[in-house]
């Protein structure tokens, strides 16, 4: 199958462990597991885009070749998380042996943190039942959301979000295949607004190679539109209206930068926040800085006046600065 129109994350998902980024620690121990044929019942969970599914999906490459497609059950919870399913699909395929091949079949469920109570309860009997010849590997966002009799019966891997030096390996690899130009602010700019997220690092990038021409290079500006992240100019532009002018030029500065970037209100507060840890502070000023804008945000999610939780991020922030000055 032609891998030409496929999107990045497929075209350059890993199809062997060694291709792994940033996860060596489970790898190293999920390859022992195999190495000593001693599989058990997995559970991977951690942020979106570190690597779980393309681990498991590596891994059971390496183990069926082949017999892949015979052996391997691949479901998405969150499509299918009704109790139906697990006492239907999953249970026909575990149940059923195979005659010409050896060892144990694999079933991947995918977003398990989205099935309903009673289909984890089921599924925790199916993987007592079936376990002589299936092994089940859960992949989730979230542990604490899964039943703690389904916990008891998996090793437990966590996938931490990936470190920089992951991200810039698969992205250096990526942009040299598609024979890309991209600025060297940009490329940073990339990784940081990837907070450990390779999905997003290759989509974006996928997103910014689409929108120039041949041979053009991919800006910092473009990598920022791209995300609809505020750009860090802006933030610092905004920020210093707040604590250097007065209120109403401050409020201007602010209306004026939102409206020619298109910013949300919680994007400019996290590119405060940002900041602000670089500044020295009073601990009692900081708690009172991260307290208003984690009230503001509350109200912004609960339909709050866009205006009125505006204004009251120049409130909370000057009202800090002039404590801390006192």
């Amino acid at each position: 199958m032609s891998t030409e129109n496929l999107p990045w994350v497929e075209k350059y998902r890993p199809s062997t462990l060694d291709e792994v980024n940033g996860q060596q620690h489970v790898v190293q121990t999920v390859r022992k597991f195999a190495k000593d044929g001693r599989i058990p019942h997995l559970l991977f969970y951690g942020p979106p885009g570190t690597g779980k599914t393309s681990t498991i999906i590596a891994l059971a490459r390496e183990l069926y070749g082949k017999n892949y497609r015979n052996m391997v059950l691949e479901l998405n919870a969150s499509d299918d998380r009704g109790i139906d399913v697990v006492r239907d699909q999953i249970k026909n395929f575990a149940s059923t042996r195979q005659i010409f091949n050896s060892g144990f079949k694999l079933i991947i469920l995918d977003e398990a943190d989205a099935m309903s109570n009673a289909a984890q309860n089921a599924l925790r009997r199916v993987i007592e039942k079936y376990t002589k010849n299936t092994r089940f590997c859960i992949l989730a966002n979230y542990s604490h959301k899964l039943n703690p009799a389904l916990l008891s019966r998996c090793t437990r891997f966590r996938f931490s979000p990936l470190p920089d030096s992951a991200l810039q390996e698969r992205v250096d690899a990526v942009i040299k295949a598609e024979r890309l130009r991209i600025a060297p602010d940009a490329r940073e700019a990339l990784l940081e607004l990837s907070e450990g997220d390779m999905r997003r690092a290759l989509n974006v990038l996928q997103a910014c190679s689409t929108a120039v021409d041949d041979g053009e290079e991919i800006s910092q500006d473009m990598v920022y539109e791209c995300v609809g992240a505020p750009r860090p100019q802006s933030v610092n532009t905004v920020l210093d209206a707040i604590m250097k002018n007065d209120w109403t030029d401050a409020y201007a500065t602010m209306t004026k930068v939102r409206k020619t970037e298109g910013l949300a209100l919680v994007d400019l507060m996290a590119g405060f926040v940002r900041i602000l840890d670089g500044f020295e502070l009073r601990p009692r000023t900081r708690t009172a800085i991260l307290h208003g804008l984690g009230d503001i945000e509350y109200g912004i999610s609960k339909g709050g006046s866009d205006k009125i939780q505006s204004t009251a991020v120049i409130g909370v922030i000057k009202n800090a600065l002039e404590n801390e000055a006192a």
